[in-house]
């Protein structure tokens, strides 16, 4: 978990109630919002490999991240693991194209901070994506990437629609959408309203891989 201050409702990662099976959680302490999301911090990859080794000393049998830019760290923190690791709801990008026969749209909570290189750490830099960010909505860069006001989820989930219905205007190939940050799934219900395609986000995946493990 990175180290924030905003409100977790159900249907957010951070909030154990989204879950149908038990979860645990270790915060990783400096790890803000400016060091993951802005700058991409490479000092961090220690502090996520140890926090996830508690974890895996606990019992946990697999293992995730609270922010999809963590995709950038993808390997590096993989490989010191002995359980399954996923950092990012971008690793569903190639699968979400191969399954529905196109290209994927990626909302994300910030698109200026969102590079080829995050791609490249979940191998999904050759899969055809188009790329929407939150980054002018107020509500929501001001709770989840400024964190300087208060959680508003019914503003929130019309800055998603919003985006999500440009997107889609905007680009009328696209045959799925992942949402890249693991905040945006309470607002997945309210995306129907706008799309029927295809929705992918950590939760989805995290209960596939939930279902692989004995």
């Amino acid at each position: 978990m990175l180290d924030t201050s905003f409100t977790r409702p159900e249907g957010d990662i951070g909030n154990p109630a989204t879950f149908p099976f038990p979860v645990a959680y270790e915060i990783v302490e400096n790890a803000t919002i400016e060091r993951v999301v802005k700058t991409g911090d490479p000092t961090l990859i220690n502090p996520f490999v140890n926090a996830a080794k508690r974890l895996q000393q606990r019992g946990v049998k697999a293992i995730t991240t609270s922010c999809g830019f963590l995709a950038l760290f993808q390997k590096e923190i993989q490989r010191e693991l002995a359980v399954p690791f996923y950092s990012s709801s971008l690793i569903q990008i190639h699968m979400a194209s191969a399954i529905t026969g196109g290209t994927v749209g990626v909302i994300t909570a910030q698109k200026s901070s969102l590079t080829y290189k995050h791609l490249q750490g979940v191998n999904a830099h050759n899969t055809p994506i188009v790329i929407a960010g939150m980054d002018e909505m107020p509500t929501f860069r001001d709770a989840i990437i400024e964190e300087t006001k208060p959680l508003n989820m019914d503003a929130i989930a019309l800055e998603m629609k919003q985006v999500t219905r440009t997107l889609i205007e905007n680009h009328p190939h696209i045959t799925a959408i992942v949402l890249e940050c693991t905040n945006m799934p309470p607002y997945r219900d309210a995306l129907r309203d706008v799309t029927e395609l295809p929705i992918f986000d950590v939760n989805s995946l995290t209960t596939y891989i939930r279902d692989s493990l004995r």
